[in-house]
């Protein structure tokens, strides 16, 4: 039985994995309830080995390589290793193995794939030192064919934006790709021309290293520059590296199938557009392809066989009771209401088990809805759809819509406001008849009750907060929020 672990960077979390069955997948700061944090802790570890005692760990990326670069770029490096850092967790006793981080991003991305062959594309903002890495994949063997190293990321471009503009670097990207809709890319070629040496894919060099982030920046004024066109450049210099990158992989691997994974795989306007635009067979992007993503992933690149992947309900497990009838009552009548139950999702998107819920139709829904969160207005709303009806209301590939990974064009934006971006797209999760969530149920009594087979969904915390993980964590804001959980 292997637990993976990703720790003492950011985004801890676990999995625990037994054969190829994947028995456990937990987030750090579900238990802590301290947003994106680094560290283990007990309560998650209880919980994971409660499924089984682990006999072998695998740490989520080579820690020396890791604090080389620290070393080499000024910064403090690393803990003093691996196995002290367990030690405080009771878990020095293990077999430690390390894995490469791209490695273990493209092992995960493809052993939950359910693809017999894929282009595999890494990209992030910094793994020890690589920055965006092509993978070529077939059965068990994972062979890299192409890398770009550090400080060479269009991921730390991307944050340095994103901390140039107010918000916080390795979490808050999605508002910046959020706002963007709101602007213009007026200022793509001044961008370029400032932080970038050279444009040409795959070879693209930065002129800066942008790790501590560009605050310094003083040209031009920022007051000149709305930041919604800032936002809405940074997004198609991200956009037409994608697809640039996209096409250079598709010269070196022949098949036509991929897996997009790495902290900037969380990008789903990104993801949408190249969904339509490129001429890839199928596209995988799975539910957690970020650094919390690795704890599964370091076991994958170990295992090197397809997981047994399902779905990605795999965490604490609040088992309640739901009167679905008055669920849908509730939301008939306005309100917005909250979904604790079954086990708690793997990624940082709520798909249903920690989930708010409302009626999509009509734009009065949306001001509630961030009054209860907290958050910026401007921010768009996912719709949560029942699987067989969603060709009628997104124009969307047919690729996995489960996960929220695709910003696809909405059919009926007239009626469906609360859920429909100013850019006419919808963050898209389909909910399909075998999911194992009571959502999928309460989607149903919906569509009974009303014709409509959408909900709005959003995240079951506020601004600031990781997602309820407990039920403790649920009647705490309930309380706070004056919202019914169920």
């Amino acid at each position: 039985m292997f637990l993976g672990i990703n720790a003492n960077n950011h985004d801890a979390s676990v999995a625990l994995v037994k054969e190829n069955d994947i028995l456990f997948a937990g987030h750090a700061e579900r238990y802590s309830r301290i947003k994106n944090d680094s560290n283990l802790n007990v309560e998650l570890l209880e919980d994971c080995f409660s499924y089984g005692e682990p006999t072998q760990i695998y740490w989520y990326e080579e820690p020396w390589k890791h604090s080389l670069r620290n070393i080499l770029s000024g910064e403090r490096p690393l803990f003093r290793g691996v196995k002290s850092y367990l030690k405080k967790y009771k878990l020095d006793h293990l077999p430690i193995k390390t894995v490469p981080h791209h490695g273990a991003h493209a092992a995960m991305g493809y052993y939950t794939s359910g693809f017999s062959d894929a282009a595999v594309v890494v990209i992030d903002a910094i793994g020890e030192y690589e920055c965006t890495t092509i993978w070529s994949a077939e059965d068990k063997d994972l062979k890299k064919v192409y890398s770009s190293y550090y400080p060479d990321s269009i991921g730390l471009f991307y944050s340095a934006i994103t901390d140039y503009l107010g918000y916080k670097s390795n979490e808050e990207e999605y508002i910046v790709m959020g706002m963007a809709a709101f602007g213009e890319p007026k200022h793509t070629k001044e961008l370029l021309e400032e932080f970038f040496v050279n444009w040409n894919t795959p070879y693209v060099q930065l002129r800066h290293n942008l790790h501590r982030g560009m605050k310094w920046w003083t040209l031009p004024p920022k007051n000149r520059w709305r930041d919604v066109d800032i936002a809405a450049s940074a997004q198609w210099i991200y956009e037409n590296y994608l697809n640039n990158i996209l096409n250079y992989a598709s010269t070196k691997i022949k098949s036509k199938n991929l897996v997009l994974v790495g902290g900037c795989a969380l990008n789903c306007v990104a993801n949408g557009y190249i969904s339509h635009t490129t001429k890839w067979n199928k596209i995988w992007v799975p539910p957690n392809p970020g650094d919390s993503g690795l704890s599964l992933g370091s076991i994958a690149w170990h295992n090197r066989e397809q997981l047994n992947f399902q779905h990605a309900f795999l965490g604490y497990n609040i088992q309640r009771n739901v009167n679905i009838k008055s669920v849908v009552d509730a939301i008939e009548a306005g309100k917005v209401i909250g979904i604790a139950n079954g086990r708690a999702e793997w990624g940082p998107r709520a798909l249903g088990n920690r989930s708010l819920l409302a009626d999509p139709r009509g734009n009065n829904v949306k001001d509630r809805v961030n009054m209860i969160k907290k958050r910026e207005a401007f921010r768009p709303f996912a719709p949560i759809i029942l699987s067989e009806h969603y060709k009628k209301y997104f124009w969307a590939n047919p690729n996995n819509h489960n996960y929220m990974q695709y910003a696809d064009p909405c059919l009926d934006k007239e009626n469906l406001q609360a859920i429909c971006h100013v850019d006419g797209t919808s963050r898209l999760q389909t909910m399909p008849k075998n999911s194992p969530s009571i959502t999928r149920k309460i989607l149903e009594a919906w569509y009974e009750r009303t014709g409509c087979p959408i909900l709005l969904n959003t995240s079951l915390n506020v601004k600031g907060e990781p997602l309820v993980n407990t039920w403790a964590d649920a009647e705490r804001f309930s309380k706070l929020n004056n919202v019914r959980i169920f």
